[in-house]
């Protein structure tokens, strides 16, 4: 996006305390970053991922008018990436561990914000293959106690933790 301002968002997990920083790429992920800037804040649930290795993420109905479609696609996210994935019905299979009434009907269509927080992430299931994320954000700031707070995660458990996405003026 030419002559545009660069645009920050911030990612919190709200129990801990723990903010980080990030840069929309507007111009690798425009319709992602679009999307998900005109949502903000957004925010949920935390969950550690199971199948891609270091990843938080939360679960939220649908918020665009119009789904991006896949753009700037990942299936090795880095450290700092923050990915967008569309999923239908993802709550519908118990091996995932979700509680089936935690999304109303009406709500199939989930998209899981995540953000990826260490090194060899491979983003593949055992149940559909290979799961490309849209990259729609890179953390800038504050990813060394991101990760801390997300690793005590993973050990520490993630029940009553909020992951909070909320747009940043510099």
């Amino acid at each position: 996006m030419t002559g545009r301002a660069e645009r920050f968002i911030t990612v919190t997990l709200e129990k801990r305390g723990v903010t980080a920083v990030a840069r929309m790429l507007d111009a690798e992920a425009p319709r992602t970053a679009a999307a998900v800037w005109d949502a903000l804040p957004l925010g949920g649930q935390v969950f550690h991922g199971k199948f891609a290795r270091n990843e938080i993420y939360t679960l939220l109905p649908a918020f665009a008018p119009v789904e991006p479609g896949p753009e700037n696609t990942t299936i090795t996210p880095i450290p700092g990436d923050l990915c967008y994935f569309t999923f239908d019905g993802v709550l519908d299979n118990p091996a995932y561990g979700y509680d089936p009434t935690s999304a109303p009907a009406e709500h199939r269509l989930l998209i899981d914000l995540a953000v990826f927080y260490g090194r060899n992430n491979l983003l593949v299931n055992g149940d559909v293959g290979w799961v490309p994320g849209n990259v729609f954000a890179t953390i800038t700031e504050g990813l060394e106690d991101f990760a801390a707070a997300c690793n005590d995660i993973w050990m520490g458990g993630a029940r009553g933790e909020t992951l909070t996405y909320a747009s940043f003026e510099r």
